[in-house]
């Protein structure tokens, strides 16, 4: 078993609402393995309250999350990045995000809750929807075995369980 830790930043548009669910998952269920960090390309400022919501229907802590820049990750100082997976709607036309440098990347197409308009519960339950949906390929990415965690081969296992080819 590996004793590295792998450095891993979700992207979105805004960082309030899908990058924010899967750094928090991923930090809660990647032990010693991962370290999840989120950003955005127009960070929102603030976390969306029903990612909230959902964060804490998973007991999956709140703490240190916030909306943040991708600014922030290219500092001199920032943690290096092993993978980079950004999280935007690509049938919806959202733009992702670029990252430079040499981590491993991979886009998770997920539609983006905070853009359904309606009543409360439907709101609400489009963001249930795409929470499971994170989590489930969350639980795919950190049950990878170690030797899998080449980055080539790693790039195109994520690629595969979002279903783009490379």
């Amino acid at each position: 078993m590996s004793t590295r830790t792998y450095n891993v930043l979700f992207l979105s548009t805004q960082n309030a609402a899908r990058s924010i669910m899967a750094e928090a998952m991923l930090n809660a269920v990647g032990g010693r393995r991962f370290r999840a960090f989120s950003a955005g390309s127009h960070p929102a400022g603030k976390l969306n309250l029903f990612a909230v919501e959902q964060i804490r229907a998973l007991d999956d802590t709140l703490a240190g999350l916030r909306s943040k820049s991708l600014d922030e990750f290219s500092a001199p100082d920032a943690p290096d990045m092993d993978f980079v997976i950004t999280m935007c709607d690509l049938v919806a036309g959202e733009p992702c995000p670029n990252w430079p440098g040499q981590p491993a990347t991979a886009n998770w197409n997920f539609r983006n809750p905070a853009a359904v308009q309606g009543p409360v519960e439907q709101i609400r339950q489009e963001f249930f929807t795409v929470c499971r949906e994170i989590k489930t390929r969350m639980e795919i990415f950190r049950n990878l075995p170690d030797e899998a965690l080449d980055k080539m081969a790693l790039q195109r296992k994520i690629a595969r369980i979002a279903g783009v080819q490379l």
